[in-house]
């Protein structure tokens, strides 16, 4: 079976457990990527139809159980001729095996077992749901050391038909009820007999009842009393054995009325102030030996039986007959005539009794063959539904003198509203007007749409990749949130979607508005500053000798047109007009030729006595050319530098001297 998958959807990875009812599977639900455990029937049990539907029944109300230690149902499910259950995978091991390896079990350890085995007992009575199999076998200890009990309903199903197993016994008689021994109808207290049972196996490591037979380990249930869990662990709180005592009890009503009660009993069960409380007397044990009126446990009254007490009622009418006769002095003839009738007597009751059966097996015999012809129910075929419309298989059924029930579930590959799969399949016999599961595809599976917004976009994006159609990030200003905040999305939060086809739009912040850096090379220091002021940005001021009108800029520390943060400084450069005979400097046009020998960015700079990095030219070129007119502004003591950037990288270089212009 490993790599087999069933149901369309759960891929067998590894068998993990074995039973009489069942074997149990670790696989892989590829619909929403989880381990789970697949419990697959034994073909015994699928091939009886009353069995199948009781089962579904059983299983649909363990699956409504909702408790932490309870073993969740989540799926139920027929793959050809092989019925399964899907539950929730428990990574641990069985209480049977802890109590193997561990016991006598630490009797704190084995309260808080029995305490949550109470706990979800009573959430299934409450529910009015009956586990009726409680053995170590069928509780779970997770790695975290939660109890989880499983397989709840299921027993009732099972007991619906007769198996035989070998070597095993259903519902395992070591841990039965003396109800459940008897046959009688298992109730609520049923579980909690056996749930004693399994205490006392934890405390003592031993059972109560065992015998060369299942019959025999019945029978003991029945009639005879075990061995106190004290005689075998002396450190055994008294307080500790009466719980056992109680839920132990042969008759129900001296039982614990719920389960909660013995939880409650069970809390308090260690605490010292009960460590010397007396033995708990059951009222059918108290007083027995004087009390000749209990109710005492007798073997069932069998035909013969009752036929051996006619015989022997007979026998003694007719020996009180004899002896009145006797003490009357009744003559010889009656005595004589009265014992030839008492010797007819039974020879005409045989005859009587011998043609009675014969007419009402006659009877019988002539009532089944009318009655089968008059009332049996015809057999009819499955017609296949499967990737029909629902109102198109809810017709065909029709026809087919079918009824129908409905499950509703995701699916990626089935339109909505058509038959993902049928139970029984197509072509199965069935009686006429039997039901026919249908699961039905909702569609796509849709999940709740994520919350986004606030967070930073660096942070969610691995989120969005691979999970949804498409996704796309639109960015504007915004006053109020950092650069990367998600402002606005689409689909909103909390709305339902199929993400698959979903497409995604997030807005994001920039922050605020960047400014520009404007030219200020040329002007005075006051015009200067009231750019920057504007632009929100903040001003620096140093001097520097120069042939300009003093108060005149004439260097600026960030490129003109470059955009900042807010609130950033730029350094002004201002002319302290201390260099005289400003018309000593040289105006000059000079040309520059490039070649980039490819399409490129070419930027050219001029720093000379107007100021430096002064970009004159900015454009894009594929081919050599010759620039004219490049300005630039020598004086004595101020050579003029020229300098070429190809894509941001310095290309070229060249300085013209004052003594060049001359």
């Amino acid at each position: 079976m490993n790599g087999k998958r069933i149901g369309g959807r759960y891929d067998i990875e590894q068998q993990i457990g074995e039973g009489g009812m069942a074997i149990v599977y670790r696989a892989r639900d590829t619909l929403l990527n989880r381990t789970v455990a697949l419990k697959v029937l034994r073909s015994q049990f699928g091939n009886d139809d009353d069995f199948v539907a009781r089962f579904h029944r059983e299983a649909q109300a363990a699956a409504s159980l909702s408790h932490p230690n309870v073993v969740n149902i989540y799926d139920i499910g027929q793959d050809d001729e092989m019925y399964y259950i899907v539950m929730e995978y428990i990574e641990g091991m069985t209480l049977k095996q802890y109590i193997n390896e561990h016991a006598p079990l630490d009797m704190n350890k084995a309260v808080d077992i029995g305490m949550q085995i109470c706990d979800a007992l009573d959430h299934a009575h409450q529910n009015e749901l009956i586990h009726r199999d409680i053995k170590p076998h069928n509780i779970l200890i997770n790695k975290y050391g939660r109890i989880k009990v499983t397989d709840f309903g299921i027993a009732r199903a099972v007991s619906s038909v007769t198996i035989t197993h070998t070597g095993s016994v259903l519902g395992s008689v070591h841990y039965f009820s003396p109800e459940q021994a008897k046959g009688i109808a298992a109730g609520a207290k049923s579980d909690l007999y056996s749930l004693g049972v399994v205490l006392y196996e934890m405390l003592t490591g031993e059972l109560p009842f065992s015998g060369d037979s299942p019959i025999s380990v019945a029978l003991k249930h029945l009639q005879e009393s075990y061995v106190a869990p004290r005689k075998l662990r002396p450190e055994i709180p008294q307080s500790l054995e009466n719980v056992i005592i109680r839920a132990m009890a042969k008759e129900p009503m001296y039982r614990y009325e719920s389960a909660r009660e013995m939880l409650e009993d069970l809390q308090t069960a260690l605490s010292p102030e009960r460590r010397n409380e007396a033995v708990y007397l059951l009222p059918e044990k108290y007083g027995q030996e004087e009390d000749q009126e209990i109710t005492r446990v007798i073997p069932a009254i069998k035909p013969e039986m009752m036929r051996k007490r006619n015989w022997d009622e007979e026998a003694v009418s007719a020996k009180e007959t004899i002896e009145v006769a006797e003490k009357s002095g009744a003559g010889e003839e009656k005595f004589e005539a009265e014992d030839e009738q008492a010797k007819r007597f039974p020879v005409k009751k045989v005859a009587g009794w011998t043609a009675g059966i014969f007419l009402f097996l006659a009877l019988v015999g002539v009532a089944i063959f009318y009655g089968n012809s008059l009332f049996q129910i015809p057999d009819v075929p499955v017609p296949s539904v499967q990737n029909m419309s629902l109102e198109e298989a809810s017709k065909t059924l029709e026809r087919a003198n079918l009824q129908f029930s409905i499950q509703r579930q995701p699916s990626e590959d089935v339109a909505p509203n058509h038959v993902i799969k049928q139970t029984p399949a197509a072509n199965m016999l069935v009686k006429e007007h039997s039901y026919v599961q249908l699961i039905v595809s909702e569609g796509k599976s849709k999940e709740t749409m994520l919350n986004f917004v606030g967070k930073n976009i660096s942070d969610v994006e691995s989120q969005l990749s691979g999970k949804y159609k498409n996704y796309e990030i639109k960015k504007e200003t915004d006053d109020s949130q950092p650069s990367g905040t998600i402002l606005r999305q689409i689909p909103s939060a909390g709305q339902e979607i199929v993400a698959s086809d979903t497409q995604v739009t997030l807005v994001v912040s920039e922050g605020q508005e960047k400014p520009r850096v404007p030219t200020l090379v040329g002007l005075t220091e006051e015009e200067a500053k009231a750019r920057l002021d504007a632009a929100g940005l903040k001003v620096q001021v140093r001097t520097k000798s120069s042939y300009k009108p003093k108060g005149t800029v004439i260097e600026q520390s960030r490129r003109p047109d470059n955009e900042v943060e807010r609130g950033a400084y730029v350094r002004i450069t201002v002319s302290d007009g201390s260099l005289p005979g400003e018309s000593r400097q040289v105006e000059e046009m000079v040309e520059v030729y490039l070649n980039p020998g490819e399409r490129a960015m070419i930027e050219i700079k001029v720093t000379d006595a107007t100021g430096q990095d002064k970009s004159v030219h900015n454009s894009v070129i594929d081919k050599s050319m010759q620039f004219k007119h490049i300005p630039i502004v020598v004086t004595p003591s101020q050579d003029a530098r020229i300098q070429v950037y190809k894509d941001g990288q310095l290309f070229e270089e060249k300085v013209v001297k004052y003594s060049d212009v001359q």
